[in-house]
This record gives structure tokens, C-alpha cells and sequence, in this order.
């Protein structure tokens, strides 16, 4: 590396794509960890195809992994990328549009064929028709330098090619000067007992490595340096990780046991995937046979005194609705997490959307009023993960917690919390010695008294029917109903006064504010720093808590002329902030099943300030 030049970069953006099996998401998550040890601050984006088998070769069968990395604080996985290692033709033709003029293209030549070119839409070689010509193009024939580098491995032709992708790994090891020693490791675990294959893939990393520092083709490498951060442990997180751990912790706090009751749905089964690895922690999964019985057996672990949460994406909420409204009518604490993808109906599995908050807020029969909180991001997600839980279990109530396919598959570097230091969940536990009223309430909270059955002396009458006020008992008085009706909405209505409001960023006052939720966190944060850098007055609140919504958003959000709600929707918040507060709020709306692009948001900010000049 000496013989050529290292130029030092802020920041860098890396997309890496192939076919479904050509290893990209593998390849994404190495260079990653590999990043967050060296210690950059970083965002991530997996983007799988919508599609179980695509077609090898075509457009709708490429897998993608982005990657922003810095030496200053990263909050999205970036616009555009600067780099585009593409693995075949439909790869390069999917991710051009998004490549950054001048920016670099690691190019697998050996795939250029024909066929695949035919495959991926193409009616000429991009290699040669010059339309690749404002970018700078790295030829390298990685299949054959594979094979090569095996050439002495008693392995099939197959699995050499497997190996490719941990040569194109290895150059870009060497172009971003990352080093080796993580993925060699990951290597010996992943293919323990099992030494041809880790020979064959370590041989490649490092022949990929080799081949960038000897050829004559890469004349620089780049360093990014290590990023400022606040002291403490790190480790790298998605957001279904950090859901799980967060789970496990409020678990323990309260001195529950932890059920989970699921069935598997893209992009929400890596919760219980990983939350199935630490029965340790007297954790429970079960896989049900269909979303009804995961979520009827989760609202039966809480009945019998366990945190019981049961995790989905929108469809299995629609399929989990009745006893999402038998948790309402009993008041336990259940907790749904609903990880949404794009829709309708099966729509885009794989892809990110913001389309099920009013599915939240509604989607179920009668006045049937349930908490939903928000995850900002993937680190977020044990905090929200945590706080879910606990308004479940003091409030005695259903809690719906919102992630996304971004934020679920997504990574960046995560504080490692002192658990020492994480309050503990109170739940008061109902006196023996006297009479039971199961539905005798807390003053502040309104919640009632969770009383385990079996103990002696709490025996109580539970269903779905509507119960009298205080007693429990099954009521048909239309009285008691519409008092019911409204203790319970009240009941909602008041979390607000026991969690956190979201901090407002700028003043109080001005042009324009900008209102928001879930992952778009992440891109707007990034915009209005930009904006401020600018010397421009933008003012932003992000909601943690969407019902009920915070007691101080009613203070400022009368006070600008414009109100911005950014989501990956049609407006489903905005028109939520629209009834609630008379506000002639503006939506800016993407739907493209992925996050929303700070540059798009600079440019509808500035749109609007010109506007009110």
C-alpha cells in the first residue's frame, strides 16, 4: 500500500449488489461489522427482492446492501452511493440511477455474458457502449480470479463460485484500508468443523486484497478515520436485535418471564429468531401454527403473569385484531409489535413503509383505544422496545410498537446501556386480605389490578363481554357501557403524563415546522442540520408517542405558519394531526418501499421557505 496513494475521506457510501445468491447481504453485514470495530460511526440498508425465487439474473431478483460510513455522526445509509460494487449486469442497471456522478463502479466482467445482459434488460454491453463514461469503471473478472485462487482446492466449480463474493470483499478491504482479522474470524465460527470452506473463502478474501494492492488498475485507497463518539461500550445492532434485548431487559425489571407467542412473517422473524437464543433469560417463544394462535397464546401467557408480546408485520395485525380488542376489553398487558412493509395484501415483503399507523390508531371493532409508540431507529429499538413494555404492564393495558423493514434489517452502532442503571417496573400486585375488585383502579394511571389465577382469594370473572365498573361483573347496562367506553379511552388519553415529550428542536415559533415519526427519523435529522448550517430557521419535533400524542405538541404547533409532516406513506399522520389539532399541515409523501432521501427533503424545505418569503 505504500507504492500508492491513501487519501483521507469524511464519509463514504458503499453499495453492494448481485443476485439473490451471490452473498451480498454476507458481504454487507462483514464490511460492516468490520467498520463498526474500526470504530466509524455508520447507517445501513439491506434491500432484499420481493421475491422468494426471482429469477436469477433479472432486474426484480437483485439483492442490495448500502452502507454509510464516517468519521462524524451518520444518520442515514446515504442518498447515493460514491461506490457500486455490481455482481452482474441487472445489478448495475437497478443501482446506476442512484450512483453519484464520478463515483466508482467494481465491475465482475465474467458476468457480462449475453444472456445475462438479455436477463437484465440490457440491448448492449454497458461495458462497451460508453454509457458508463462520467463514472470511474474497475473492470475485474472476479469469478475467474476466484477460481484461480482455488485452483488447488479439491472443491466443484459451484462452490468456488460461492467464494466471489468474499473477493470482492477482499478489494474493498484494501480500497477503504479495513482490515481482515473480523471476517477471518467470522469465518472459523460460521464453518466450524467444516475446514475446506473456510480455507476456500479465507483464500479469497485475501486474494481479492492481493489483487487490489498489486494491480495497476486501483492506483488509491482511502482511510476514514475513527469517529468521535460518546465513551462506552459499543456493539453493532439491527433494530429486531435491539427489540429483542430491550424485551428481555424490561422482562426482568418487572420480574416477569418473557413469552413470546409468533408466526413467522418477513421482515418481523428475526425477533423471534433471536429472542429463541437466550432461554437463559427465562424467555419463552413458540411458534405458532398461524398469527391467531400466536397471538391468542401471548394474551394467555399475560393472563398467567408473563410479559407476553407477539410480533408481526401488517397483515398479521389485521388477523390478530379480535384479540387485540380482547386485550382492550380484559385491560393486560399485552405487547404487539408491528413491523410494516410495503402493502397492500402481501405487496412488498421485503421493502420499508410507514402505511399501518392508521391501522393502529383503528384497526380494530368498538371504541378500542391502544398506546402506540414509535422506533426512531435501530438503536432506538431496545428503548422502545423497553418503554412498550413498561406502559404495558403499568397501565394494564395492549401496547403497539411501530418498526419498519428499514429499521428491522438496518444497522448502526449501539451504546451498550449500564443495567444497573435502567429503572426497575414497578407492578402492584393486589392485596390478598381483602375483597377483589378486578376493575377497581388506580387513581393516576387508571389501570387496574392484574390479579394471577389460581391465587387464593382473587378469583374473577375475565372475557370479552363488557364488564361493570369496579366489580368485573358481566354488564349489559347501557350506562355502565358508555361510562366503560370512556374510563378506558381516559385510560389511554393519560400515558402522555408518564412518558417523556419529544424535545423540540429550534424555536417554538417561525415558518416552518417539521413534524414526524418512526425511521424518518434518520433523513430529516440529517436535513435540518444541513438547513441550520445554513443559517436557515427550520424547527423540528419527531414523536416518540403517536397515541396519545404528547401534551406539549398543543403548545407550539399552532405557532408557524407551515406545519411539514415527512412519511413513507399517503399522509396517514398527517391526517391524524389535522382532526386532533385543526391544522393545515402539508404531507411529504414517498411510497417507493424504501427510506426517504434527505435531498429530496432539502429540496420540498426550500421549496417552502422561498414560498414564504
Amino acid at each position: 500500500m505504500s507504492e500508492k496513494e491513501v487519501q483521507e475521506l469524511e464519509r463514504v457510501t458503499i453499495c453492494f449488489a448481485g443476485d439473490s445468491g451471490d452473498g451480498m447481504q454476507l458481504t454487507g453485514s462483514q464490511f460492516t461489522n468490520t467498520t463498526a470495530g474500526i470504530g466509524n460511526d455508520l447507517n445501513t440498508l439491506p434491500d432484499y427482492p420481493a421475491e422468494i425465487r426471482a429469477p436469477i439474473g433479472t432486474t426484480f431478483g437483485v439483492s442490495g446492501f448500502q452502507i454509510q460510513f464516517s468519521s462524524t455522526d451518520v444518520h442515514t445509509p446515504g442518498d447515493s452511493p460514491d461506490v457500486l460494487i455490481a455482481m452482474n449486469p441487472a445489478a448495475l442497471k437497478v443501482n446506476l440511477p442512484n450512483l453519484k456522478h464520478n463515483g466508482i463502479i467494481i465491475i465482475n466482467t465474467d458476468s457480462f455474458q449475453s444472456r445475462n445482459l438479455s436477463l437484465a434488460g440490457l440491448e448492449s454491453n454497458p461495458l462497451e457502449d460508453g454509457s458508463l463514461e462520467a463514472y470511474q469503471v474497475f473492470p475485474v473478472n472476479v469469478t475467474e480470479l476466484t477460481r484461480e485462487a482455488l485452483k488447488d482446492m479439491d472443491l466443484t466449480v459451484k462452490i468456488k463460485d460461492r467464494c466471489k463474493n468474499f473477493f470482492a470483499l477482499g478489494m474493498t478491504y484494501w480500497m477503504f484500508s479495513r482490515p481482515m482479522e473480523t471476517t477471518e474470524h467470522w469465518l472459523k465460527e460460521k464453518f466450524k468443523n467444516k475446514d475446506d470452506l473456510i480455507k476456500a473463502n479465507t483464500l479469497a478474501l485475501k486474494a481479492g486484497f492481493s489483487y487490489a494492492l498489486s494491480t495497476e488498475i486501483f492506483t488509491t485507497a482511502y482511510k476514514v478515520p475513527k469517529a468521535a463518539k460518546k465513551a462506552g461500550q459499543y456493539r453493532n445492532i439491527t433494530g429486531n436485535q435491539g427489540i429483542a434485548f430491550g424485551l428481555i431487559t424490561a422482562a426482568k425489571k418487572a420480574g416477569r418471564e418473557l413469552f413470546l407467542g409468533s408466526y413467522p412473517i418477513t421482515p418481523a422473524s428475526d425477533i423471534l429468531h433471536e429472542l429463541s437464543k437466550h432461554r437463559n433469560f427465562d424467555v419463552k417463544t413458540f411458534q405458532a401454527e398461524d398469527e391467531i394462535a400466536g397471538v391468542g397464546a401471548a394474551l394467555g401467557a399475560v393472563y398467567a403473569g408473563s410479559l407476553g408480546v407477539t410480533t408481526t408485520s401488517g397483515p398479521g395485525i389485521a388477523l390478530k385484531s379480535e384479540f387485540m380488542g380482547l386485550a382492550v376489553m380484559t385491560e393486560l398487558p399485552l405487547v404487539i409489535i408491528n413491523i410494516q412493509r410495503g402493502g397492500p395484501s402481501t405487496g412488498l415483503p421485503t421493502k420499508t413503509e410507514q402505511s399501518d399507523l392508521l391501522q393502529a390508531f383503528y384497526g380494530r371493532n368498538g371504541e378500542s383505544p391502544i398506546p402506540i409508540i414509535a422506533a426512531a431507529g435501530p438503536a432506538d429499538c431496545f428503548n422502545a422496545a423497553f418503554e412498550a413494555a413498561r406502559i404495558a404492564l403499568e397501565f394494564t393495558t395492549p401496547v403497539i410498537l411501530l418498526s419498519d423493514g428499514y429499521i428491522a434489517n438496518g444497522t448502526e452502532p449501539w451504546l451498550i446501556p449500564d443495567v444497573d442503571k435502567i429503572s426497575e417496573i414497578h407492578i402492584k400486585q393486589p392485596p390478598t386480605d381483602e375483597k377483589y375488585l378486578p376493575y377497581k383502579r388506580d387513581p393516576e394511571r387508571l389501570s387496574r389490578l392484574h390479579a394471577l389465577p389460581g391465587t387464593p382469594g382473587l378469583e374473577h370473572r375475565i372475557g370479552g363481554l363488557e364488564k361493570e365498573d369496579i366489580t368485573g361483573n358481566i354488564s349489559y347496562d347501557p350506562d355502565n357501557h358508555d361510562k366503560m367506553v370512556r374510563i378506558r379511552a381516559e385510560k389511554i388519553g393519560r400515558v402522555n403524563r408518564f412518558v417523556d415529550d419529544p424535545e423540540l428542536v429550534g424555536k417554538d415559533h417561525g415558518d416552518l415546522l417539521i413534524l414526524s415519526w418512526g425511521s424518518t427519523y434518520g433523513p430529516i435529522l440529517a436535513a435540518v442540520e444541513e438547513v441550520q448550517k445554513q443559517g436557515r430557521e427550520v424547527s423540528w419535533c419527531h414523536l416518540r408517542w403517536l397515541n396519545p400524542l404528547p401534551i406539549n405538541l398543543s403548545r407550539f404547533i399552532h405557532n408557524f405558519k407551515t406545519v411539514l409532516i415527512p412519511e413513507i406513506n399517503l399522509g396517514q399522520l398527517l391526517k391524524i394531526i389535522r382532526a386532533e389539532y385543526l391544522v393545515d399541515a402539508t404531507g411529504f409523501n414517498r411510497v417507493r418501499g424504501l427510506p426517504l432521501r434527505t435531498s429530496e427533503l432539502l429540496a420540498e424545505i426550500d421549496l417552502i421557505l422561498k414560498g414564504l418569503e
